[in-house]
């Protein structure tokens, strides 16, 4: 004990002599305290000695905090005075008396219970007057960035001070925990402070450049080592104090450092001793020049961007200023700092794309649409015909669609169901009600087979109603275009089906008043909005505007976040039952050294009358990709493993009138097996298919494996879908196994979700949908609290003209100005 106690007593006295800048000890008497406290309480011999170990601890870990010299040399004088009676006591041999009770204490009081610690709150920003226009200047603006560094940040899409501002860190390293050097452990990730004894340079037998440090804190010392910076010799002199940030290695059974990162001590640390913000970074533009020059863009201008939330949202939602956001989002003081920032800059951008959604809503239901009634004998005649009885889901969607399309407001609505629920007759029931209210309707889908597999479907189901359909595709010979340009145009064709072809500028409708999109998601926002307007006379130049109403639909369940997200303009219908008959189908996924089972489970099969698919996920070989090959997989099998089965192949390379005739060979039963590619994904309705082979399956996302899977157990009988995996990542079996334990498309799109995220469920290119820097759209709770409050604004005010709105309309606008429309 006494050895703590002389050592204190040098430190004391030394902090003393220095006059009392709290520069006796590296890092501090806050820093030394760290050790001594430790050390003290371990050889503390009695109470007394205890009693005074925490009174000292108490002294030291506020001395830094103290409001001035004549504070802190009270500080020392009274820890000085302690020391020195504990020597007289203990060299008479007494027990130590009581300390006297410190002069500036008021007596104990009761106690009381503890109140809860507020969060940590971040200091003040000075405030400043926001100043928008000075934001948008080129960041050579900035001091210390010229014209070389603004080439290399536009590499990162970064041009103005705005820009810089919003690029966030990509992750961040926790140096904030200082620990003695004695205390390291070999692993950890930790931030030292000590003086540096030597620094050497040599050359290694390779010539490779070495410089090596030795550090010590007064607990220890360590080594830390530098490679190819030979200029580090020069800036690491013996002496010289700083402060070294890293991960503890183990080198000959002594701990190391190896290349950490490091700062002289000075009174803000900013590279080293914090959570330290890791940005993304191009040649010629490394992590320290990255990090001072988001620190003076931080400094400079964040305090002068404008609030964008009005002041009674952030109240509500208890969030952070605009500006401390900022500022804690590149250099955060804690982490539940850092937690508050990304949470008010993720609501930001939620909020914002909600307000977008609703925006782009009130503008397509600015324009009136045609009322169609409900026609409820045309539309029971329609049902009475169906071979079969609508599920309840049918009904009820139905009757939601019906009621948005008897209003004079253009209908604007997502169907959303699984594969096989019945979304086409939904559909046709919907094209009943228009064509009986006079007018036309249209549905575009994305490949030519599903539109001719729809027109095969709805053509069975409406001409005995003296319904005429037409199909419209790429591929529709030259004579039956012209007559149906003409039967479209003069009113002779009421419902129209086709591909991309219904778009061109040479379609015009008589009146189209129903425009349905089919897996809406496969097309992109100006191919969605020519479908619309081709039902505004307005548009075309013949008359009125009125928009069409608009049914889109996706047999890709979609979760319900995403939903929100994604088409929050659109009105939600889901049919969340399947038609009586639809069986399970069983799923098990399976190694390859199991295929000759499956082969012989597939021969089984058709021996029965069945047919089978073989989905494989390339055309050709690939020597970066060790996939099968339809066009090889599909010779192998017909020569090698069924020679005496009829062995189909279809793929995207082939032209639409090859495979429509192997499509139609495949339903007529001609074939006992298809091998194809993902071409297959959509617009197959084989009923007497009841067994699928994946081959690569783990190359596959939930979404796409569970559409696949769709194509079978259409019909009366017991279906299987075998998943064969050749080289399954962690993730991939995650997929597969879900696909094994359930038949649910909307429980497989949160998984499919959660692992891919929502930048890889959809394209971004394809939604329409603005990139999200922050926001996770698996956030459900943040989601619907930044949608409650849009709604809330926009029904108060959705032009957002008031003043104190200008900055937030603002941000709208930019938000969504390379986004386009989504709806």
């Amino acid at each position: 004990m006494v050895k703590a106690f002389t050592q204190l007593e040098r430190v004391l006295s030394l902090e003393e002599k220095q006059g009392y800048k709290n520069t006796a000890v590296v890092g501090g008497i806050r820093q030394f305290a760290a050790f001594w406290i430790t050390k003290a309480r371990d050889d503390a011999l009695d109470e007394d000695d205890r009693a005074l170990v925490e009174q000292v601890a108490e002294v030291l870990q506020g001395y830094a905090r103290l409001p001035g010299i004549e504070a802190r040399a009270a500080a020392i004088a009274s820890l000085r005075e302690k020391l020195r009676q504990r020597k007289e006591w203990s060299a008479s041999g007494q027990a130590a008396p009581p300390p006297p009770p410190e002069p500036s204490r008021p007596a104990r009081q009761p106690a009381m219970p503890r109140k809860p610690v507020p969060a940590p709150v971040p200091q003040p920003v000075m405030a400043q007057e926001p100043d928008p226009e000075g934001l948008t200047q080129p960041v050579t603006a900035l001091a210390g960035a010229g014209p070389a560094t603004a080439s290399r940040l536009a590499k990162m899409g970064v041009e103005t001070l705005w820009d810089l501002l919003y690029l966030f860190p990509r992750r961040y390293d926790d140096y904030s925990q200082l620990k003695p050097i004695n205390r390291l452990e070999v692993g950890e990730t930790v931030t030292i402070i000590g003086t540096i004894w030597e620094t050497r340079a040599r050359r290694t037998r390779s010539s490779q450049r070495i410089v090596q440090s030795v550090i010590s804190d007064g607990t220890g010392n360590i080594q830390a080592t530098w490679f190819n910076q030979p200029w580090l010799a020069q800036k690491l002199p013996a002496g010289k104090r700083i402060v070294i940030s890293g991960t503890v290695d183990q080198y000959l059974g002594r701990k190391v450092f190896t290349s950490p990162e490091w700062e002289e001590l000075a009174e803000e640390l900013m590279h080293t001793g914090r959570i330290v913000p890791v940005y993304p970074l191009t040649k010629g533009l490394n992590a320290n020049k990255m990090r001072d020059l988001m620190k003076r863009a931080v400094e400079e201008w964040a305090p002068r961007i404008p609030e964008t939330l009005p002041e009674d949202i952030r109240a509500r939602q208890q969030l952070l200023p605009l500006q401390q956001a900022l500022l804690q989002i590149h250099f955060p003081e804690s982490s539940e700092l850092l937690h508050a920032a990304r949470r008010r800059l993720a609501f930001d951008e939620l909020f914002l794309l909600q307000l977008g959604m609703l925006g782009q809503r009130r503008t397509w239901q600015a324009e009136p649409a045609l009322p169609l009634p409900a026609a409820p004998p045309q539309r029971q005649q329609f049902v009475d015909s169906l071979p079969f009885s609508l599920t309840d889901a049918q009904q009820r969607v139905v009757e939601e669609i019906t009621a948005d399309m008897a209003r004079p407001v253009p209908m604007n609505r997502l169907l959303q169901g699984d594969v096989g629920s019945g979304k086409t007759v939904v559909a046709a029931a919907a094209m009943v009600t228009a064509v009986a209210g006079g007018a036309q309707a249209a549905m575009m889908a994305p490949t030519e087979i599903l539109a001719e597999q729809h027109y095969q479907g709805l053509h069975g189901l409406l001409a005995p109603l003296g319904i005429r359909v037409a199909l419209l595709t790429g591929s529709t010979s030259g004579g039956d275009r012209e007559q149906i340009y003409a039967g479209l145009a003069d009113g002779s064709v009421d419902i129209a089906i086709g591909t991309h072809a219904l778009i061109q500028d040479n379609v015009q409708f008589h009146r189209l008043a129903l425009a349905i999109i089919d897996e809406q998601h496969r097309f992109g926002v100006d191919q969605r909005a020519a479908l619309r307007d081709k039902g505004n006379p307005a548009v075309n130049g013949q008359g009125e505007a009125r928009n069409p109403h608009l049914l889109v639909m996706s047999a890709t369940p979609i979760p319900r976040s995403l939903a929100l997200s994604m088409y929050g303009d659109l009105d939600l219908s889901i049919l969340d039952e399947m038609p009586p008959g639809r069986q399970e189908i069983r799923t098990r996924w399976i190694r390859p050294s199991e295929r000759e089972r499956a082969y012989a489970f597939v021969r089984g099969q058709v021996q029965q009358g069945r047919q089978a698919y073989f989905i494989c996920p390339l055309v050709e070989e690939s020597n970066k990709i060790e996939a099968k090959a339809a066009v090889e997989e599909h010779a192998r099998l017909q020569k090698q493993v069924f020679p005496n089965l009829k062995v189909g192949l279809v793929h995207g390379r082939m032209s639409s009138a090859e495979k429509e005739e192997v499509m139609r060979a495949f339903h007529s039963g001609e074939m006992d097996i298809l091998v194809s590619t993902s071409v297959i994904e959509v617009g197959v309705d084989v009923p007497n298919s009841s067994v699928m082979v994946i081959e690569g399956a783990n190359r596959f996302g939930l979404a796409q494996l569970h559409q696949f899977r769709g194509r079978v157990g259409r019909g009366e009988h017991q279906s299987y879908c075998l998943l064969v995996s050749d080289a399954a990542s962690l993730d991939a079996e995650e997929r597969l196994q879900a696909l094994e334990q359930t038949n649910d498309g909307f429980q497989l799109a949160e998984k499919d979700l959660e692992l891919r995220g929502p930048g890889e469920f959809f394209g971004r290119r394809q939604s329409g949908m603005p990139e999200l820097r922050l926001a996770s759209l698996l956030d459900l709770q943040l989601l619907e609290l930044a949608r409650g409050e849009a709604q809330a604004l926009f029904a108060e005010d959705p032009e957002l003209e008031p003043e104190e709105l200008a900055a937030l309309r603002e941000q709208v606008r930019v938000f969504w100005e390379e986004a386009g429309d989504v709806s």
